[in-house]
């Protein structure tokens, strides 16, 4: 905690007056900006370990965290807020424990939503696509964007309280990022750990491009219903299970004649290969090794047995085969090597391979009347259920639904990695707490899939991976192969070309770009200097001490960071603490959603917003119309007045004290200002213990000495003295075992309860009465300081800006400023 003020928080109370009511925009104001000019969030040495040896005793020991880096997608949303809260919390009390800390704050590109926000933008603002605008202006439009956005997160940090060393600030594209992760992917490709391959991916038909996992969202289909969709006129129906038959060819008078199976998607039926039972089902037992004809197409397709994938009780117990556009399907392809071959082109119409001329072109759900048509006209068709329940996959990105398709990618063997970083929770090199996701971290790491590690996008690092090709026309089996070198640019891929092809080959740049939790995976290295070249030592600083943010990446960010820089420290873990927290939700529940317009920006709750300003905030955004109606409605029944103004501290204490739910957070505005009205509990003390210390200046205050002495002390001094032990020891562990929740739980009833209740009350009583011994007042008074102070330093770490100011308001009265 700083020792001193900004002069000009104080020039306009000359007299030491203590404000009549706490004020949280006077509080606040100025602070933050001083406690920057003053270096109190640089640490004090950066390097002063090295990797061989401890820390010399006279120097700080280390605490390093980096802040998990907020997509420069647009402004920080109360998420960010509970993030920023816990851990400048964590590192304001290492600070005041004596750690040299050093906390680095940064953004992240985040290619595909960066890239989607700025898309939407220039088609509301402009009316161009990226196409129109080309790839290099395009480019130039996201920087424009990320210098706005960036920089107004940045400001919002500041304005949460974060104490961050700024000299430390990184931007995962900036200059030494986009370095280390150039030089790890050559490494890894080099060592045989990254690998091109061509499988089913998760495809955004509208962005061009694969998806990771987290970027899906599921819906629950009831029964029919027609969802809208960006770019079409007509929603689309989902929820309809369609039936058509197949013809078994060459039959007898002992098999069936045809087989029937149902689909939601008949749009892809032009892309099947063959037809499933299971082999122990006697309805088709004479089946077995026989052919189907295909309805359309005219072709024979194989009868084939798949225990693992078809259920005997669900529908017919028959099951379509369509490798290229189910996930199921292709697992069962290629157990039983059928051909697997795409339908649709990377904007979901129909290709080649659909086998009819005048359907090539069309949009995978503008072809479904026509095909139905055409099985109806050979009798094939056999009706549909409208009441069918079904998940959909959509891109959260773009609101289009996800086409699995067969796509070239490159990718990370992860088996390796993941197991080195199980171990190291198993073993306890690595600590996660909550312990209940420890068996979330086993499952994911044991099950794990290879990492797809390329993006079809513009923005984001791009891949240092070259395509060789031939300078002749000359053939060889070894360039039918398709070889691919590495380089960081584009003369050393060519001269790796030539060598490899004796002076006949030349390389082409892979024009895709990098999965951004590739580069975030890299930050327990790259953000503290690492620059990935082989025999670089690893940063003193490294491992982090303590990696927190929400358990919805543990996965996608944690496990990969783990994966990562332990194959490039030898085995060394990056974190010492994995500390999550749960993930807030609206009041009613609901998840945190634009759509929803429950979206809530920090700055609103702590600087206060009218409702009109709240929807004319939407009018601005990259919401489609539909959407911005919705949103507005539910602002109203939300916030039907607005928010009023709560203040910084008023909103890091609501929220820490939230994070006792371990896996949701539902949060209420109406929380955050009862907390302002603790905030005002506080300054009342304050200002009631102010004038009576005003009063007495000739004392003074020791309180280390008077605790030493309690044995002249009245019961109810000495009862005071007992809470106040009592309080630092629960908010000593509840920041040591991260349970924060008990550290605010713990200042309300020290303050509230044995404070301002019990101890003040009894105090007046003592200061007020003539009869009472000058000793018993003024052990009376130091006791009160002890109480007043004690209450600073605990609740600073929360609230630093009504305590700093507190603190000065102490050193002015008492004459020590």
């Amino acid at each position: 905690m700083a020792t001193e003020s900004p002069k000009f928080i104080l020039r306009d109370k000359p007299k030491k007056e203590f404000a009549a009511s706490y004020d949280a925009k006077a509080v606040e104001e100025g602070w933050y900006e001083w406690w920057n000019q003053q270096g109190l969030f640089r640490a004090s040495s950066a390097d002063f370990i090295s990797q061989q040896q401890q820390p010399c005793p006279q120097k700080k020991q280390p605490f390093t965290m980096i802040t998990p880096p907020p997509n420069v997608t647009g402004y920080l949303h109360i998420g960010h807020a509970l993030t920023f809260s816990i851990q400048d919390a964590l590192v304001r009390w290492k600070r005041m424990s004596g750690y040299d800390v050093k906390w680095i704050p940064g953004t992240d590109h985040a290619g595909i939503g960066t890239q989607s926000v700025v898309e939407k933008m220039l088609l509301r603002e402009r009316g161009l696509s990226r196409q129109d605008l080309g790839r290099e202006e395009f480019i130039k439009a996201i920087w424009e964007w990320k210098n706005k956005y960036g920089n107004h997160i940045l400001q919002q940090m500041r304005r949460m309280g974060a104490s961050l060393d700024w000299d430390s600030e990184f931007f995962t594209m900036d200059k030494d990022r986009s370095q280390a992760v150039q030089n790890a992917f050559i490494r890894l490709f080099e060592e045989g750990l990254i690998y091109r391959d061509t499988r089913l991916v998760n495809w955004c038909c509208a962005l061009e491009t694969v998806i990771s996992d987290i970027e899906v969202d599921y819906k629950d289909i009831s029964g029919r219903t027609l969802i809208p969709l960006a770019g079409r006129r007509e929603p689309v129906e989902f929820g309809v299970l369609h039936k058509f038959s197949y013809k078994v060819a060459d039959p007898t008078p002992s098999t069936p004649t045809e087989i029937t199976v149902s689909t939601t998607r008949i749009e892809t039926m032009l892309g099947d290969c063959a037809v499933a039972i299971h082999p122990d089902d006697e309805r088709y037992k004479s089946l077995h090794g026989k052919f189907v004809w295909h309805p359309i197409l005219n072709k024979k397709i194989p009868i084939i047995c798949d225990e693992s994938l078809v259920d005997m009780e669900f529908g017919t117990g028959a099951v379509k085969i369509t490798p290229a556009h189910d996930p199921n399907d292709y697992a069962c392809a290629r157990r039983h090597n059928l051909p697997i071959e795409s339908i649709f082109d990377k904007t979901g119409r129909l290709n080649e391979n659909c086998g009819i001329p005048e359907l090539m072109g069309l949009d995978r759900f503008d072809v479904r009347d026509k095909i139905i048509d055409q099985l109806r006209k050979v009798g094939s068709y056999k009706g549909r259920d409208d009441k069918h329940v079904m998940r959909i996959a959509v891109c959260s990105r773009s609101g289009d639904i996800i086409e699995p398709l067969i796509q070239p990618q490159w990718y990370v063997d992860c088996k390796q990695l993941a197991k080195i970083a199980r171990n190291q929770v198993d073993n306890g090199t690595m600590s996660i707490v909550p312990a209940q996701f420890v068996q979330d971290w086993y499952n994911w790491l044991d099950n794990i899939q290879d990492w797809c590690i390329s993006r079809q996008l513009w923005w984001g690092h791009e891949i240092p991976a070259y395509k060789i090709k031939l300078n002749d026309t000359q053939k060889t089996d070894q360039v039918d192969q398709e070889l691919w070198v590495v380089g960081c640019d584009q003369q050393q891929a060519n001269t790796k070309a030539v060598k490899l092809l004796k002076d006949r080959g030349y390389s082409e740049n892979d024009e895709d770009v990098l999965d951004t939790w590739f580069s975030s995976g890299l930050l327990p290295l790259s953000a503290l200097g690492w620059k990935g070249n082989k025999g670089e030592e690893i940063p003193a600083r490294y491992p982090i001490q303590i990696m927190e943010t929400g358990f919805d990446i543990l996965f996608f960010w944690l496990a990969r960071m783990a994966m990562l820089t332990n194959h490039f420290t030898n085995g060394k873990a990056p974190f010492e603490t994995i500390y999550l927290h749960a993930m807030i939700r609206d009041a009613q529940g609901r998840k945190m959603s634009k759509s929803l317009g429950n979206v809530i920006d920090p700055l609103h709750v702590i600087e206060g917003v009218s409702l009109q300003q709240m929807k004319e905030n939407l009018l601005h955004s990259n919401l489609p119309e539909r959407e911005i109606e919705t949103s507005t409605r539910n602002l109203e029944e939300e916030f039907s007045n607005g928010i009023p103004p709560c203040g910084t501290d008023s909103l890091r204490f609501a929220l820490v004290q939230y994070t006792q739910q371990s896996r949701q957070i539902n949060l209420d505005i109406s929380t955050v200002i009862q907390t302002s009205h603790f905030c005002n509990k506080l300054w009342n003390l304050f200002k009631f213990g102010l004038q009576r210390l005003q009063q007495r200046s000739d004392l003074e205050f020791d309180s280390n000495a008077l605790i030493r002495n309690t044995g002249k002390l009245s019961l109810v001094n000495r009862y005071i003295l007992s809470r106040m032990a009592d309080a630092v020891c629960k908010c000593q562990s509840g920041f040591n075992e991260f349970k924060l929740f008990d550290v605010t739980d713990t200042l309300r009833r020290f303050i509230v309860n044995d404070v301002c209740d019990v101890y003040v009350e009894f105090s007046k009583s003592i200061l007020n009465d003539p009869d009472i011994e000058e000793q018993e007042k003024i052990s009376t008074l130091q006791i009160l300081h002890a109480c007043m102070d004690t209450s600073l330093r605990l609740a600073h770490p929360i609230m630093p800006f009504l305590t700093e100011v507190n603190l000065a308001y102490i050193m002015l009265s008492l004459a020590v400023w």
